[in-house]
């Protein structure tokens, strides 16, 4: 349950970065308006397994079956990899803004630092969705 609060709480640092930028707006660029799209379904898929958790905890309810955890599994290393992909797509495009075209000193309403810091934080999203598919899948293992 830590690694879904965990995923919420980057993944909600990582959308608000990218949102409260200040000057010209993310989703003229189509990847931070993907990667800003992926870490909200994320932020949603979490949420409701931290939510599903706390209940199966409260009323002693025992939710771990094999095919409740396949179905789990399956969407976390499909979310892990869209969350790769967007935060992967983004840092490209901040390095091609920031270092190579020099951009953000040419227009300083580009919110260069915000781009930089939601793709970090992104990262750090996909690292946690990693850990939580991969321990998902140690435990699925486990049944069989």
């Amino acid at each position: 349950m830590a690694l879904r609060l965990s995923q919420s709480v980057f993944a909600a640092a990582s959308v608000f970065a990218m949102v409260s930028g200040i000057g010209i707006g993310f989703s003229n660029h189509g990847a931070y308006f993907y990667m800003n799209l992926v870490l909200i379904l994320q932020l949603m898929w979490s949420l409701f397994l931290a939510c599903e958790d706390i209940f199966a905890l409260r009323n002693k309810k025992y939710l771990h079956t094999w095919h409740n955890l396949l179905f789990i599994v399956c969407i976390d290393m499909a979310m892990a990899t869209l969350i790769f992909t967007g935060a992967s797509a983004s840092a490209g495009l901040t390095i091609l803004i920031m270092w190579d075209m020099k951009l953000c000193g040419a227009y300083p309403r580009l919110a260069c630092r915000q781009f930089a810091l939601s793709t970090t934080l992104a990262f750090i999203t996909w690292l946690l969705q990693a850990a939580s598919a991969f321990s998902g899948f140690r435990l699925l293992a486990s049944f069989f």
